[in-house]
């Protein structure tokens, strides 16, 4: 079973209320992540103890660029987000790197399944 785990506890209110349905990964995660894939979503430290907090259908896998990421792609993502800017930052402070619009992310939709 593969885990979509969110670093932040920050994160749970927004995923429990269903307002965060996408999530963008730094690289290529095509490979790992499948549309059609059932996923446990997760919150909890790197290595360290994490919580459940539902399973997730992935609906769709995308690769592109930062700079290609549609203003509904950045609002699933967070709905206080508006721009690329907003996903710079944040990945920025997730990845401890310079991240550039022009580095690949992988995009993320899922849903949440009522059990």
């Amino acid at each position: 079973m593969y885990a979509l785990n969110f670093y932040s506890d920050i994160y749970a209110d927004i995923l429990l209320t269903n307002r965060k349905t996408v999530t963008i990964r730094l690289g290529d995660k095509s490979d790992k992540y499948k549309t059609g894939m059932v996923v446990w979503v997760t919150v909890g430290p790197r290595f360290g103890r994490r919580q459940k907090l539902y399973s997730a259908l992935v609906d769709r896998v995308e690769v592109k660029l930062i700079s290609e990421l549609s203003p509904r792609d950045i609002e699933r993502e967070n709905p206080e987000f508006r721009s690329t800017d907003d996903v710079l930052a944040l990945m920025g402070r997730i990845y401890g790197d310079l991240i550039t619009p022009n580095h690949t992310v992988t995009v993320i939709y899922f849903s949440r399944i009522d059990e």
